[in-house]
């Protein structure tokens, strides 16, 4: 790629993120004399529909979704489409389930966060620091899987080496969550997701046009990969990874705290069902949209994966194959924008997870000023740690991020369902479920354990179940105001 062309392709990005840092600076300055927990945390609970499903939605979609999920099924074909399309289920079940219940009891206990939450239900102190260092733990995964995505793919479709993309985008993500906090984070988001949408128009397009249509691509599909039409694409696609992979991204992201806590957020009931419906079409569009471009992707690309190095690769080869040279800097906007906005969502999540979540609550009576300069700071930390650990990337981006999804969700999942929905939940339970899960988890990952060559999600979510239901069992029950506050008789 000539020096012109890497130009071209860098521009748009630049100018995006001076726009989004804008955006937070326009935000602090707005939010200037308003309470400033409830302003960076949770904006104030004042989203309306369409910016908490656009929030909702780019916190969702990470940049696995444009990168190595497209990739993957450049791979496999449509079985992959098959299994991930479960993913437009997401926004509405978190919502659904969680968006009302929530709201409600976060404005009872003037809740701000998900830890507190948990720990007005279960009355207890060491579950919220346990709650609040798992999310820490699992988010900064996460985020290094989406600066090591982000940059990669600047690197591949700019021209500009790896460490210049993870410094010029990785730095403003962080420098614009700092300083503007969960609205600035809402409001991006929105951003994000529009000019997603946008990508994956002209992408499609393109790919579409250089492939000869979309009768020619998919003839030679058939001919050339009768396999990718197949949905267990001749034994590639197993009925193990469908099971898996619709617990992983489906049903159990219910729990994730980036999603429930926008549930926190939002401003009325009417704001709430709207986001519903516009983030269910929006994910539904971004998922089938990008996975199907990664398909048609056979009709410009030959070989496999391993010939462009390896399934991350083959969006940004096809970008940089199909796209005019001016509208290359336009289209990378769009999965760059998926990547910053989850980390700026699990960043702000982080941070009030170690802000409000345990600092302020052993220190109540903290001065403002001193706040604000403590979270700001702990965001800008936070940030920075994740974008040094990326200095050195690993490979396989996907992997990453359905291990952090499968710790996070093994963590809350049945303390978040069963403890807001179930009167005979209590405190030992809720600890054994995230303590003993989320030590299962992450040792049978490390330790490569699988039954029935299942991901380990199926063995973590097993055992925090049986590990809660004994736990509430021989457990002290929870007490009769804790209960009459959760569960009104009225």
């Amino acid at each position: 790629m000539t020096n012109e062309g890497s130009f071209a392709a860098l521009l748009p990005l630049v100018i995006f993120m001076a726009v989004m840092v804008g955006i937070s600076i326009f935000v602090r300055h707005q939010q200037a004399g308003k309470n400033f927990v409830g302003n960076y945390f949770i904006g104030n609970r004042e989203l309306g529909g369409f910016v908490l499903a656009m929030t909702t939605v780019a916190t969702y979609s990470s940049v696995s979704s444009f990168v190595g999920g497209p990739g993957m099924a450049f791979q496999i074909g449509f079985g992959w489409i098959y299994m991930a399309v479960v993913q437009v289920t997401a926004i509405f079940l978190v919502l659904g389930i969680f968006g009302k219940r929530v709201a409600l009891l976060a404005r009872k206990f003037n809740a701000v966060t998900v830890v507190d939450i948990i720990r007005a239900r279960f009355n207890s102190d060491l579950l919220a620091a346990i709650s609040a260092f798992v999310i820490v733990l699992f988010f900064c995964s996460t985020m290094t899987a989406q600066f090591v995505g982000g940059a990669k793919l600047f690197s591949a479709v700019t021209g500009y080496s790896y460490e210049t993309g993870l410094i010029l985008f990785g730095l403003v993500v962080v420098i614009y969550t700092s300083i503007g906090g969960f609205r600035a984070v809402a409001l991006t988001d929105t951003c994000c997701a529009l000019i997603m949408m946008v990508g994956i128009v002209l992408l499609l397009h393109y790919v579409l046009q250089a492939g000869g249509g979309y009768e020619q691509i998919m003839t030679s599909i058939e001919n050339n990969h009768p396999e990718m039409l197949e949905p267990f694409s001749f034994g590639n696609m197993p009925w193990t990874i469908y099971f898996t992979q619709w617990l992983l991204v489906g049903i159990c992201t219910i729990a994730l705290p980036q999603s429930v806590v926008r549930g926190i957020s939002y401003k009325n009931t009417q704001g709430l069902h709207s986001a519903m419906l516009i983030g269910t079409v929006v994910v539904g569009f971004m998922n089938i949209g990008i996975n199907f471009t990664g398909i048609l992707a056979h009709g410009v690309l030959t070989g496999s994966p391993a010939d462009y190095g390896g399934v991350d690769n083959i969006i940004p080869t096809t970008i940089v194959t199909v796209m005019p040279k001016e509208l290359v800097g336009l289209a990378i906007i769009g999965p760059l924008a998926a990547s910053i906005s989850t980390i700026s969502g699990l960043l702000i999540v982080a941070s009030s997870a170690i802000i409000k979540d345990v600092y302020l609550h052993y220190n109540p009576n903290t001065e403002s000023s001193k706040l604000r300069i403590l979270s700001m700071a702990t965001t800008a930390i936070i940030g920075a740690a994740v974008f040094v650990i990326a200095l050195t990337p690993p490979s396989l981006i996907w992997l990453i991020n359905m291990f952090a999804f499968g710790g996070l969700e093994t963590a809350f999942f049945w303390t978040l369902l069963l403890g807001l929905f179930w009167k005979g939940a209590n405190k030992a339970g809720a600890m054994l479920s995230t303590v003993g899960g989320t030590i299962i988890y992450c040792a049978t990952q490390a330790a490569g354990f699988k039954i029935l060559n299942l991901h380990q999600i199926t063995i973590g979510i097993t055992v925090s179940l049986i590990l809660f239901l004994i736990g509430s069992y021989f457990g002290k029950n929870s007490d009769k105001e804790t209960l009459e506050k959760f569960f009104p008789k009225n």
